[in-house]
C-alpha cells in the first residue's frame, strides 16, 4: 500500500512509499531510504499531486515512538502556508537532528518528577481575583492577557493556574524570550513546585535534549520552559501555552525559518483546543488591539507585590551642564547615585551598546573602521582589544597603517558599557562593578554566578544592556541610570517607539522590587522627548490608544499584513535586478500593493547585499498562498537567496 512519508528536508510535499506491509497511521515515525542514505520521516496525511510515473521504495522500518499528534500535524500545515516555508523545512522544528528518539531510561526522567508539594506563597487580594478571572475562561482554547506592573506578582498568579493544570494530568509549555532568565526562573519555580521543570533552548546540551524530547512524547516530562524552539515539540498531552513578556521582540525568529513565536504559539493553542495566557507587564500594540476587540480577555494587577512602590522617574537635563572630557556621566547623576549607594542600595547604569565604543575613527586620515563584510561600523572591544562586528562576528586587532606609513591615531565615538564601567571605576575604585550584556553571559556557569553574586550583593554596581530589563529580580536594586536616554530611544523602525516605551517600563521594574524607594534617572539633552513624557506619566495605556489611532490612520500593522521579502546575492547590481524581477512575477498572481525594490538599510551582511520588497495587504486575505503559488513558478538563479518574512517586526 501507497504512503505519503514527510522528510526533513527543503522540499514542499511528502514522499510516496510503499508500507512494505507495516502497520502505519498517520504521525507515525518511519526510517525510509532517500537517494543515498536513510533518513527518519513522519507519516503524513496527503500525497503529492503527480502525473509522473516514480519507482517506489519501501518503507524500512517504523520507530517506536508515540505518534505524532493530529493536531501538531495540523498545526505544521498551518505554519507552512502561513509563514510560506517548505512543509518539509516545518517539521524539522519537530524533530530532534532531523530524527526521533526511541529509548532513554526511566532514571533519566527522575529528576522532573511532579511531586504533591505545598508552596508557602500566598496570593494578595488583587492576585486571588486575577486567578479566579483566568481560572472563569474557557477550558479549550481561548487566549487571556495577564497585565501587571513590574513586580506585581505576574509569576504567581500564573504558576497558581499552573499547577491546577498539572494536576489534572495535562503537560505546560512556559515560554520566555530570553535563555538568559531560565537561570532565575528555575529557582523560582523549584521554590514554587518543589520540582525541576526542562529547561530547553539552543544552549541545552544534546543528551538533555533528547531526554526533553523523549519525555514530552511520552508525557513524562509535565512541564518545559523554552524559548522560541521549545514550541515546536511533539507533547503528547499538552494542557496550556504561557507566552511570558509576551510584548518582547526577541520572539520573533528573524534567520533560517521566520516566524513570531508569541504569535505561532496562540496558533498552536488553537489547533490543541487549549488556552494560552499572554503576560506582560505593557501589551504589544497587536494584543492591545485583541484586547480592544473582544478576541482576548485580560486581567491586571495594578498594585506591586506586597504594596512595593514605583520608582520615582527624575529627568537629568543635560543641556548646559558641562561633563569633563571623556566622561558620559553627569556630576549631578553621580551625586544622586552617591545617596543611593551611602544606604547600601545597588545602582544599575543603563546603555544598550555592546563593547567600548560603537564607532572608531583616525583623527588622522579621518577613516571610519567598517566591516570589509557588512555595512556597518565595527564595535571596538577594549577587554579583549579587537575591533569586532556585531552582524558576521568579522574581528581585527587595532593596529592600523595610516597614510603616513605610521599607526593610525584613533578616536573613540560614543560610549558602551564597557567604556561607562570604565568611568565609574575610576570613580569608585572600591566598588564592585561588574557588565551584564549578552557578552558576560554567554556560558551558562558565567550567567548563573554573575546573578547569584547580585543576589546575594556581591556586586556594588551594574553596567547592562538591554538584557537586564527582561524579567530579573534584584532585591537590593534601588537605583537605575540611563547614561543616554537621547542615543537609545530613536530609530527608523515603525515600531521604535512601541519597543522604547516597554523597554524602559521594563527597565523601570527591575527597581525597588522588595519595597524600598527607589528611582530611575534618565540623562538626557532632549528632555521633551515624547517618549520619555509618556514614561513619566506611568500610564502607558494613553501611548497605546494614541499608537493605534497612527497605525490606523496610515494603514499599518495590525489593521493590514505586511509581508517582506529580502533577495540576497554576492553581487549588488545582479541582487537587485532579480529582486525587480521577483516584483515582476508576484505581480502576476498578488494584486496587493507591492513596495520596492530597494536596498535595505543594512544593505550588506557577511558579503551579500540585501533587497527588500514588501507587500501590504489586508488582514482578512490569505495572501501567502498567492505568494507561494507565484514563488513556485519563479527560478531563483544559482547565488540569489530569497527569503520570506510574514509580519516583520524589524526592517534592517
Amino acid at each position: 500500500m501507497k504512503v505519503p512519508i514527510l522528510i526533513p528536508n527543503i522540499f514542499d510535499h511528502p514522499f510516496t512509499y510503499d508500507d512494505n506491509s507495516i502497520n502505519l497511521e498517520k504521525g507515525d515515525y518511519v526510517i525510509v531510504p532517500f537517494g543515498s542514505t536513510k533518513v527518519t520521516g513522519i507519516v503524513w496525511n496527503d500525497f503529492e499531486k503527480t502525473e509522473k510515473n516514480f519507482r517506489i521504495k519501501k518503507i524500512e522500518k517504523k520507530l517506536n515512538v508515540p505518534k505524532m499528534q493530529k493536531s501538531m500535524i495540523d498545526f505544521l500545515n498551518w505554519f507552512s502556508v502561513y509563514n510560506v516555508v517548505p512543509i518539509g523545512m516545518c517539521i524539522r522544528l519537530a524533530l530532534l537532528s532531523k530524527g526521533a528518539v526511541e529509548k532513554i531510561s526511566d532514571e533519566s526522567f527522575f529528576q522532573y518528577k511532579v511531586l504533591n508539594f505545598q508552596s508557602n506563597y500566598k496570593l494578595t487580594l488583587e492576585q486571588k481575583k486575577c486567578l479566579n478571572e483566568i481560572n472563569k475562561q474557557k477550558k479549550f482554547f481561548n487566549v487571556h492577557v495577564l497585565e501587571g506592573v513590574a513586580g506585581s506578582g505576574k509569576t504567581l498568579v500564573y504558576f497558581s493556574r499552573l499547577r491546577e493544570i498539572i494536576n489534572q494530568g495535562y503537560q505546560a509549555l512556559i515560554m520566555l524570550p530570553e535563555i538568559g532568565l531560565t537561570t532565575q526562573f528555575k529557582k523560582r519555580f523549584i521554590e514554587f513546585f518543589g520540582f525541576e521543570p526542562a529547561i530547553w533552548h539552543s544552549a541545552t546540551s544534546k543528551k538533555n535534549k533528547k531526554i526533553i524530547w523523549r519525555g514530552v512524547v511520552e508525557n513524562k516530562i509535565k512541564v518545559v520552559v523554552g524559548a522560541r524552539s521549545s514550541l515546536f515539540l511533539p507533547f503528547l498531552n499538552l494542557g496550556i501555552i504561557i507566552v511570558d513578556e509576551e510584548h518582547d521582540a526577541s520572539y520573533k525568529q528573524d534567520d533560517g525559518i521566520y516566524y513570531n513565536a508569541r504569535d505561532m504559539a496562540i496558533s498552536r493553542g488553537s489547533f490543541e483546543k487549549i488556552p494560552v495566557n499572554l503576560i506582560t507587564s505593557i501589551p504589544s500594540i497587536e494584543t492591545f488591539n485583541n484586547i480592544l476587540n473582544k478576541k482576548y480577555s485580560i486581567s491586571k494587577l495594578n498594585k506591586r507585590y506586597m504594596d512595593a512602590a514605583m520608582p520615582n522617574l527624575e529627568i537629568i537635563d543635560l543641556k548646559g551642564k558641562k561633563i569633563s572630557n571623556k566622561n558620559w556621566i553627569a556630576n549631578e547623576t553621580i551625586e544622586k547615585v552617591n545617596k543611593h549607594l551611602q544606604k547600601g542600595d545597588q545602582a544599575l547604569f543603563f546603555l544598550n551598546r555592546r563593547g567600548f565604543s560603537p564607532v572608531v575613527i583616525c583623527k588622522k586620515c579621518h577613516k571610519k573602521f567598517i566591516c570589509p563584510n557588512c555595512s556597518v561600523n565595527l564595535n571596538y572591544h577594549k577587554k579583549k582589544n579587537f575591533l569586532l562586528c556585531h552582524y558576521c562576528g568579522y574581528k581585527t586587532n587595532l593596529k592600523k597603517i595610516c597614510t603616513d606609513d605610521l599607526f593610525c591615531e584613533f578616536i573613540m565615538c560614543g560610549p558602551g558599557v564597557e567604556r561607562v564601567a570604565e568611568e565609574l571605576k575610576n570613580k569608585y575604585p572600591n566598588k564592585k562593578i561588574k557588565i551584564f550584556s549578552s557578552d558576560t553571559l554567554n556560558k551558562k556557569k558565567n550567567s548563573e554566578d554573575l546573578i547569584e553574586k547580585i543576589e546575594n550583593k556581591e556586586i556594588d554596581i551594574l553596567v547592562g544592556t538591554q538584557l537586564i530589563s527582561k524579567g530579573f529580580h534584584f532585591p537590593n536594586l534601588n537605583c537605575i541610570v540611563v547614561v543616554d536616554a537621547d542615543f537609545s530611544s530613536h530609530g527608523y523602525d515603525l515600531r521604535s517607539a512601541e519597543k522604547n516605551i516597554q523597554l524602559y517600563h521594563q527597565l523601570c521594574g527591575r527597581a525597588g522590587r522588595e519595597g524600598a524607594k527607589s528611582t530611575i534617572y534618565f540623562q538626557t539633552y532632549t528632555p521633551d522627548d515624547e517618549i520619555l513624557l509618556n514614561i513619566s506619566k506611568k500610564d502607558p495605556h494613553k501611548f497605546l490608544n494614541s499608537e493605534i489611532e497612527l497605525r490606523k490612520r496610515n494603514k499599518l500593522p495590525p489593521f493590514c499584513r505586511f509581508i517582506s521579502l529580502i533577495v540576497t546575492g554576492k553581487k549588488e547590481s545582479k541582487t537587485f535586478n532579480e529582486a525587480l524581477k521577483i516584483k515582476n512575477q508576484i505581480i502576476k498572481y498578488v494584486k496587493e500593493e507591492i513596495l520596492g525594490p530597494v536596498n535595505a538599510p543594512i544593505f550588506k551582511i557577511n558579503q551579500k547585499y540585501r533587497c527588500r520588497l514588501l507587500i501590504r495587504s489586508s488582514k482578512n486575505i490569505l495572501v501567502q498562498k498567492k505568494i507561494a503559488k507565484a514563488l513556485k513558478k519563479i527560478k531563483i538563479p544559482y547565488g540569489i537567496k530569497l527569503t520570506v518574512d510574514v509580519d516583520p517586526i524589524s526592517f534592517n
